[in-house]
């Protein structure tokens, strides 16, 4: 899934005050706002430094274009904004190389120019379209492009293939390459930012001053709750000597279990530095309680009787472009809950036996497709395309945005009770295959992945062995709403739309299919990732459920990371899967 938002509130823009060659005297100032002239569409001129965009209307980076007045637009959009950059600069920005522009995270695709030149692109546009919005921004600004005393003109062009987009989070900042590093602040933290004992909570800091001179100011950090309140504010004054290094405890005291956005700044003498990072605090004792509605198993076998009833015709059609001398490929197609037409790719060695079998289940809006998959010899594997997504559209295509909402009025018609079926229906086909060893089946995926992961493992608990969910979507959806703004935003608008649909009646139908209250039916181990600067399915809603589980499970979190895992996730649970199976 793509949405992909875990917002921590925004914070100011990140200013640098950049020291001419660090001599005394007053100091240059390269100021980046964190506010953006912008528009929907895409027209060529946009790029160009001579266009007149003042009749854009103004909007702020560090949050989607959909918290702020364009819920449900998906699409091409323009961020602009002017930058003088003094004279003075000249020498210092020749001699070091350039500029450093920092954009924070954008979501999903981007181009960036500087007074119409290109100076960076993350993830593709369509046609060719690919999502990197859980990548940072970071481009450099050759010295010879730059308008000495002049406006300078920033322009983003962003594509948006679903969910919430823009330059959603981070800090915006410009700054001379190089110099940022003269003053370096590191936090002194457990390795994932997890502190797990009770007691004070005390992070640290190591401040390095590698200017030619000492360094005296104050020293300022505050904490956030990811529910956007601010929980305490520390500070003192401080002095650094040249070349010196200082380590700083943060006594922020007793923290509930939660998580939390620390934000430091550093004001010494002319330099300004500002920098963030996320700490969780006790994760495993987030309390979020089952709020299943009194009729919830009645609900689930119901539909279960219901799968049962759909002849599910199973056709195997053989991929000659992909298969190879050690895997055959196929599109498996089959009939679901309601008789929906759904697909998936399954591979199976070619080599006669009996093997383990990995379902692969999607993100949000996604093809799932084969290079997605399994890539080892030794065992089964099915990517699962569900309704609505890929090539299982036929008989169920809301479209993104819409899906989230397809029949939310309708316990009985909502798109995720099929969906959930369509992953049942997929481990039925897995137990009708001779090569697939039924008493080893792994679950696995991302983000919407993940919430399939964990409600196929609950509602089909005889015959899932294990389950790894990564960043997992719908969960304890009160609290998501409080703190994303997707899809709480497309619900809210829907609801405007619709007067006649309550928002309690809305939450109550969400509650049938909200993964925390399926986490108890979860009979096989589960091993959980989590991005903890995810802004799309934030952590604690990953540990809602994860804590009404009450098997043996494992958490991992990746400190560093948003929605988007590192890419070493892949092997890590090929590895443990592989380990469980005794294949290794």
């Amino acid at each position: 899934m793509k949405r992909d938002r875990f917002l921590f509130p925004v914070f100011p823009a990140l200013v640098l005050l950049i020291l001419q060659g660090c001599q005394p005297g007053p100091a240059p100032g390269l100021v980046l706002e964190d506010t953006w002239k912008f528009r929907t569409g895409d027209y060529p001129a946009y790029a160009g430094a001579g266009y007149d965009h003042s009749d854009w209307i103004t909007i702020r980076s560090g949050k989607t274009w959909e918290e702020q007045g364009f819920d449900g637009y998906d699409g091409y959009a323009w961020y602009r904004q002017e930058v003088k950059v003094s004279a003075g600069l000249r020498w210092t920005l020749t001699k070091r190389g350039g500029l450093v522009l920092k954009l924070g995270m954008i979501d999903d695709a981007d181009i960036t120019y500087w007074n119409g030149e290109i100076v960076g692109q993350t993830g593709h546009l369509p046609p060719v379209y690919q999502t990197a919005h859980g990548e940072e921004r970071v481009y450099e600004i050759p010295a010879d492009l730059v308008r000495w005393g002049r406006k300078n003109t920033i322009a983003v062009k962003v594509y948006d293939g679903g969910g919430g987009g823009g330059i959603y989070a981070g800090p915006v900042s410009l700054s001379v390459m190089g110099m940022e590093e003269l003053v370096v602040i590191q936090p002194l933290v457990p390795v994932d930012h997890i502190f797990r004992n009770k007691g004070p909570v005390e992070p640290g800091l190591k401040i390095r001053n590698e200017m030619d001179r000492p360094l005296k100011g104050e020293l300022e950090a505050v904490v956030v709750s990811d529910f956007g309140g601010e929980i305490t504010r520390w500070s003192r004054e401080m002095e650094i000597q040249k070349g010196g290094e200082q380590e700083v405890h943060l006594p922020f005291g007793e923290l509930a279990p939660g998580f939390y956005r620390v934000s430091v700044s550093l004001s010494l003498d002319r330099v300004r530095k500002e920098t963030g990072f996320s700490i969780g605090v006790r994760p495993e004792e987030i309390l979020s309680p089952l709020d299943r509605p009194g009729d919830f198993r009645e609900y689930w076998d119901r539909a279960r009787k219901e799968l049962a009833a759909v002849d599910p015709q199973f056709r195997l059609i053989r991929q000659d472009s992909l298969c190879t001398d050690t895997k055959e490929w196929f599109i498996v197609q089959m009939r679901s809950l309601d008789n929906v037409l759904i697909r998936g790719w399954y591979m199976r060695p070619v080599k006669e036996g009996v093997y383990p079998a990995i379902l692969h289940v999607q993100g949000y809006s996604t093809f799932y497709l084969p290079g997605w998959m399994y890539p080892g010899e030794d065992m089964v594997a099915l990517g699962l395309n569900i309704r609505g997504h890929g090539f299982s559209r036929d008989d169920v295509d809301p479209g993104f945005p819409g899906y989230f909402l397809h029949h939310i009025d309708d316990r009985d018609r909502y798109v995720y009770r099929g969906a959930y079926m369509d992953c049942i229906r997929a481990v039925d086909f897995l137990c009708s295959r001779r090569e697939v060893d039924t008493t080893r089946i792994a679950v696995e995926g991302a983000s919407q992945g993940g919430a399939l992961s964990i409600a196929v493992a609950a509602l089909d608990n005889r015959r899932i062995s294990l389950c790894i969910p990564q960043v997992p979507f719908l969960s304890d959806f009160r609290d998501y709403f409080r703190i994303t703004g997707w899809p709480a935003g497309e619900v809210r608008e829907y609801l405007r739309q619709n007067p006649e649909v309550t928002e309690e009646l809305v939450y109550g139908n969400l509650s049938y299919i909200d993964i925390k209250n399926l986490a108890p039916w979860v009979t096989a181990p589960v091993l959980m990732m989590v991005g903890l600067e995810d802004e799309v399915c934030p952590p604690h809603i990953n540990f809602a459920a994860y804590n009404n589980l009450i098997v043996p499970r494992e958490y991992m979190v990746f400190p560093h990371s948003g929605h988007r895992l590192p890419g070493s996730v892949s092997q890590l649970k090929y590895n443990r899967i592989r380990d469980y199976f005794n294949l290794n």
